[in-house]
């Protein structure tokens, strides 16, 4: 189907005078550009961006945003050569969304050309086309067919006779001729479902003179029907929001049920008329008129136009060739269009892997092996080398990877050699080439080599290739073992057998010897493991019963200060002072409380302490939350909320509440009543449940709040939840350097400038602080194309962005230790809770220190025993009372 706005555009072109200018206003923008000011610093930068666009667009062609560029910069810059030139290009690339709208234009247009010689047959051939593309348009196409059917009573009219004037034979014959051309109009369209065909028969039994005939009224009528069952999927076009695709493709599900192909290709046409972005509605669309339709000009048609508004898809460009080849298109132009998908501009490297296998299959099926040499298998020959070259020379360069690690065309290649031109020498130096690019370390090439060398090369080399693949193989080395010994008990003498078997055996006894030291590290490191959680959980204990000694021991010195008030009450100012420098300067009511009561400075022993027990009796009566593992399918687990969020119970309750009942909010406090930032939502039904993870990340008082499955740990210790894909996402982007000021919104007004943007993800911490990231989910893969282009680079609040299409690495497991140095390793509590050193600060006064650490010293002043010069540990410091600190602080 021919693009009508580029035709209509062809024929006014033709049109123009060679020297005029086109339409516009270039001329005027050229006599703009050099009456400004400062035109000619800004007519140097114009052509300097114009030749970098140049640029540009010779190493991408299919750069959709340069060639708009270019033009506009052609068109401001006057250079009508240039532009027309820019034009054609863009065309030839990008064809024009076609359309009811610019059908309709463009045979309006045409009318113009009426006076010319066969001017009308030239405009109803035009109408007819339009008809043929969209004439079935639900909603639109009542239009075209009043358009048409306009212009054929205008022609009526001209042709009438003068008021008063018998008209003569030929002219009676004229106007029956056209009475019946309208007449053939009005039938055709009443038997179309179409939009207020009603009005469309009134005004038909209003025109004619006679009545309609009865064949008309049943099509009226049964297309009626039909326009009654197409309404729901039309509200639903005209209700839903772009892309329409859920709603296209029901609609299109319902035409090939009823199975008109005029009906189905239009609906494909519209759809692809508002996505002509979206691949996998080409790829569908494509199918569909490669096993239905099969006409030739409308299969091909419709490929080049796949692959010209979605160019970096590789599985439109191989359909195309396929296409192409099933309908017998010169071998020249299949070979051009092959080239330009090589300039597509493909996303990954493993792209270019396939076309080039889709190329070569085509070339390989044009050969007549039966031929020892002809022109077609050198040209094969020929584009396998160049195939491996480019693979080598320009994917690995642009993606630093091969794209093709098994060498999967040289292996093919290797395989027309063996197989279709019995050239078992061709086949092994590529097979060696292939070994020698790190595949010889596995099982599976040796063993597809060695099939090969099986079915068309001889034992001798069979038993070659094993032999090296006992040596070589790493990760299977039992099977080609087995089958080396295989081999000799069929076809070996008594000598090849022992030579097998002592190479077999000597080979897995050194792979038996490296396993049992891999197993021995393994148990190793499972020891370590678990000597480090033994002092894990004895370091925990011995915290425990510390805790548990310190606060006898606060029990103790509290009721000694209160036997000592009278005596150290002097010294009632030192305590604050030293909170004072360890906090910010403020100390809370309730431990100023406990201070004053450690030096006997409160007036009121009993007033301060009452409302302190009573807290600490009534957090003690706070019941421990336990949780029923029956109950997992309707719980979720809820988690990084504030600490200081007031009432979470309610608070939750009413949050998920919109997911369906709540039976109960189980907030999770410690010991001191304080709450702990998690809890369990138990619902009444499973479902409310499944709805409630869709919360996941729901901001709650500034922190994102984390909502999970409920699953026991220890009966899934690897279970883990992460909402978001981890894979390549073409259609999504990565942005990274952001400034942390930057807002959801500020982010959106820069990215939509380049697409639809579905959704963008600001990523932060535990805390919602934002973290520089984010995620933005375009509509579909050439959106995000466009967007890494404009975008990666750009500056946005002074801070430089850099865009990627999002591809997450994968996570890296952590560096197991080597167990022969486990001996050296210390324990983890020496380290601290990271692994790390703990602080060097000592957080003991340092009078403490002195005393802890005497130091001899002889008369000359040397010291006589250093604590580094000794070999035994230091005496443990004597413990003191309350008033052997306050004895030590009034000697300072």
């Amino acid at each position: 189907m021919a693009a009508a706005g580029a035709e209509a555009a062809a024929e006014e072109e033709k049109r123009l005078p060679e020297g005029d200018p086109e339409s516009g206003g270039d001329s005027d923008d050229e006599g703009d550009s050099d009456s400004s000011g400062d035109g000619e610093d800004e007519e140097k930068e114009n052509e300097a961006e114009i030749q970098r666009l140049e640029e540009q667009l010779s190493i991408n062609a299919f750069d959709y945003n340069c060639h708009l560029d270019l033009i506009k910069l052609l068109r401001q810059e006057g250079e009508l050569v240039k532009l027309r030139r820019a034009r054609q290009k863009m065309s030839e690339l990008f064809p024009l969304t076609e359309g009811p709208e610019i059908w309709l234009e463009y045979a309006q247009y045409s009318i113009g050309g009426i006076g010319q010689e066969g001017g009308i047959e030239r405009v109803r051939s035009i109408f007819e086309r339009a008809l043929t593309a969209v004439g079935l348009h639900v909603t639109k196409g009542t239009a075209l067919w009043e358009a048409y059917r306009e212009f054929e009573n205008a022609i009526l009219e001209t042709a009438q006779p003068a008021p008063g004037s018998i008209p003569s034979p030929e002219q009676q014959q004229v106007l029956c001729s056209q009475l019946e051309k309208i007449h053939t109009l009005f039938r055709r369209q009443l038997g179309i479902p179409l939009l207020d065909m009603e009005a469309s028969y009134a005004e038909y039994e209003e025109w004619s003179e006679e009545p309609i005939p009865e064949t008309t009224v049943k099509n009226y009528k049964k297309a009626l029907q039909q326009l009654e069952k197409c309404k729901p999927y039309e509200e639903a076009l005209l209700g839903a929001e772009t892309p329409k695709l859920a709603e296209y493709q029901a609609y299109i599900d319902f035409e090939m049920k009823a199975g008109d192909p005029a009906r189905i290709q239009l609906i494909y046409e519209r759809a692809l008329a508002e996505n002509c972005l979206v691949p996998d509605l080409w790829a569908r669309y494509n199918q569909y008129l490669d096993r239905q339709l099969k006409v030739k000009e409308l299969v091909l048609s419709a490929h080049d136009r796949a692959v010209r508004n979605c160019p970096w898809t590789v599985g439109l460009w191989i359909r195309y060739l396929l296409a192409m080849e099933r309908h017998r298109v010169e071998h020249s132009i299949i070979s051009e269009m092959f080239e330009k998908a090589l300039n597509a501009g493909f996303i990954q490297a493993t792209d270019y892997v396939e076309i080039w296998q889709a190329y070569l299959d085509y070339l390989r099926r044009r050969v007549d092996f039966t031929q020892d040499s002809s022109k077609e298998l050198e040209e094969l020959r020929s584009a396998f080398a160049r195939a491996v070259e480019y693979l080598k020379q320009e994917v690995e360069e642009r993606f630093s990877e091969s794209g093709d690690p098994s060498c999967t065309i040289m292996q093919n290649w290797a395989r027309v050699e063996a197989r279709l031109c019995n050239n078992m020498q061709k086949a092994r130096e590529l097979w060696d080439n292939i070994m020698t690019k790190g595949n010889a370390k596995y099982a599976n090439m040796w063993l597809e080599y060695y099939n090969l060398e099986r079915a068309h090369g001889d034992t001798q080399h069979c038993r070659k290739a094993l032999h090296r693949a006992v040596q070589c193989t790493s990760d299977y080395p039992e099977h080609v073992c087995e089958v080396l010994l295989t081999l000799e008990r069929i076809e070996g003498t008594l000598e090849d057998w022992d030579a097998a078997v002592q190479k077999t055996e000597n080979r897995l006894a050194r792979v038996n010897e490296q396993r049992a030291k891999a197993a021995e590290k393994e148990a190793a490191l499972a020891k370590q493991e678990e000597e480090r959680a033994e002092q894990r959980k004895q370091a925990r204990a011995e915290k425990k019963a510390s805790k548990k000694a310190k606060k006898n021991r606060a029990g103790d010195k509290r009721k000694a200060d209160e036997d000592d008030e009278g005596e150290w009450g002097q010294e009632e100012e030192l305590p604050s002072k030293r909170h004072r420098a360890e906090g910010d300067g403020v100390l809370p009511e309730e431990d100023m409380e406990v201070e004053t009561g450690l030096f006997g400075r409160s007036e009121k022993p009993d007033g301060p302490a009452a409302p302190k027990e009573k807290a600490s009796t009534s957090r003690k009566d706070i019941p421990k939350v336990f949780h029923d593992s029956s109950k997992d399918k309707v719980t979720v687990f809820v988690s990084n909320l504030s600490y200081t969020m007031a009432e979470p119970e309610a608070k939750l309750r009413e949050l998920f509440g919109s997911c369906g009942e709540v039976v109960e909010v189980r907030a999770v406090f410690n010991n001191k009543g304080t709450f702990r930032g998690y809890c369990y939502v138990q619902f009444r039904e499973e479902e409310a449940a499944r709805q409630a993870l869709g919360l996941d990340r729901t901001a709650v008082e500034g922190r994102p709040m984390f909502v999970s499955p409920c699953v026991d740990k220890n009966k899934n210790p690897d279970f883990k939840v992460f909402r978001y894909s981890t894979t390549l996402e073409k259609h999504k982007l990565f942005i990274s350097g952001l400034p942390f000021s930057c807002t959801k919104e500020e982010l959106e007004e820069v990215c939509k400038a380049h697409g639809n943007v579905k959704d963008i993800r600001l990523v932060t911490n535990r805390a919602g602080k934002p973290k520089g990231l984010a995620y933005v989910e375009y509509e579909n893969e050439a959106q995000a194309s466009q967007a890494v282009l404009k975008m990666d680079g750009l500056t946005v609040k002074d801070h430089v962005i850099k865009v990627m299409i999002s591809n997450p690495p994968l996570r890296k497991l952590p560096e197991r230790p080597d167990p022969s140095k486990a001996s050296l390793a210390l324990p983890r509590q020496i380290y601290g809770a990271r692994g790390k050193g703990r602080t060097q600060l000592s957080m003991m006064p340092r009078a403490l220190q002195r005393q802890s650490n005497p130091v001899a010293k002889a008369e000359n002043g040397m010291v006589q025993n250093s604590p580094a010069a000794s070999s035994e540990p230091p005496a443990e410091p004597k413990k003191m009372s309350n008033a052997d600190f306050a004895k030590m602080l009034l000697k300072k």
